[in-house]
């Protein structure tokens, strides 16, 4: 699975601001009590930290809860949230991290339907508005049929819960995110780091989402489709990881790779590195390589001024029909036209 920016390829946020008149990208923090502190604070701090190249504040974190006031967390302190469940209603995107009380036999939890109050509470939402949920927020999600039908993931020791209550749901326990367009889930905690960062990267391009990484002293990048940390049998000590594999093909990304030749950085079988590849990564090799020459292609595009050409050449698909096919089957555009959205203009030698 490559992760991409689903339906929001081309810069959906550019449009949506001419829409608001150009003021700020307000993402609404929605919490409840037993909040969890560190996935509210992430929610602030990676939308906060988004600057344009002229240094300007590209996103307006809003915290709301459904009464106004001190509103307990899962440590010994509580957080006071000015805003009520109105903010919902003015809110681009909402976010909704992780609460105790998700671990509780509450409604959500036991009998998977929301209260009345988050369910009066959910329906100020505007249609069209981005939707994302941490951790066992998912579940709050799910009960409001938002994820019906979709992929969508949540902590892995809930996961058993959740396939009870939501099996409507597609739940991919194994990856750190799932993006499906209006609706994302992450598995929690740090990854909600992850998702932040990738709802970011789709909104305004790499360079932003990296300047955001560096700030926040965190890897600017983890793919939606690398597994979670599950408690797993202990392999055998002879056998090794495949990250030096991983660094090596990073460093030769312009020269075709094969898989025996991965295999053989690692003294393994292709069989076994395989196995053991996708163990770790979540990905095959295959899809793996895709995903990393199709963001260092997006790095490319936004960052230099190169022809499409060499930008091929450069991230490893060898031709810009290549190129063009992966782009259009990953991101649903041309390179010419993510081009043209994330770096602000267009080279004219460029073979869109």
């Amino acid at each position: 699975m490559v992760s991409v920016c689903k339906d929001r390829a081309m810069g959906g946020l550019k449009g949506g601001e001419q829409e608001r008149g150009g003021r700020r990208h307000r993402v609404a923090v929605f919490v409840r009590p037993g909040m969890l502190p560190i996935e509210v604070g992430i929610v602030h701090r990676i939308f906060g930290e988004a600057r344009s190249a002229a240094g300007e504040q590209l996103y307006e974190p809003v915290t709301c809860t459904l009464e106004p006031g001190a509103v307990p967390t899962d440590a010994d302190f509580t957080v006071n949230v000015a805003h009520g469940p109105e903010v919902l209603g003015t809110a681009d995107t909402v976010v909704l991290p992780a609460s105790a009380v998700d671990y509780d036999p509450g409604p959500e939890r036991r009998e998977g339907r929301l209260s009345p109050a988050m369910t009066d509470a959910l329906a100020r939402i505007r249609p069209g508005t981005r939707i994302a949920s941490i951790c066992t927020g998912a579940f709050v999600l799910a009960a409001a049929g938002l994820l019906d039908g979709r992929r969508a993931t949540t902590h892995w020791r809930s996961v058993d819960d959740f396939r009870r209550l939501f099996p409507q749901v597609e739940l991919d326990a194994d990856v750190l995110y799932t993006d499906e367009g209006d609706v994302l889930t992450a598995a929690g905690v740090a990854s909600g780091v992850d998702l932040c960062l990738h709802m970011v990267r789709c909104d305004h391009g790499a360079a932003v989402a990296n300047d955001v990484a560096r700030r926040t002293v965190v890897p600017p990048h983890r793919e939606g489709g690398q597994a979670q940390y599950v408690p797993r049998p202990v392999p055998e000590p002879q056998v090794s990881s495949t990250g030096a594999a991983r660094a090596w093909a990073l460093a030769h990304l312009d020269r075709p790779l094969s898989l025996r030749e991965l295999a053989a950085r690692e003294s393994m079988s292709v069989r076994t590195f395989t196995r053991r590849f996708r163990e770790e990564v979540g990905l095959s090799p295959v899809q793996w390589l895709t995903q990393q020459r199709i963001e260092r292609a997006r790095q490319l595009l936004e960052e230099t001024a190169l022809s499409v050409d060499r930008v091929a050449a450069q991230a490893g698909f060898g031709t810009a029909a290549s190129l063009r096919q992966h782009f259009q089957v990953a991101l649903g555009v041309s390179p010419r036209a993510y081009r043209s959205t994330f770096r602000g203009t267009a080279d004219l030698s460029d073979v869109g």
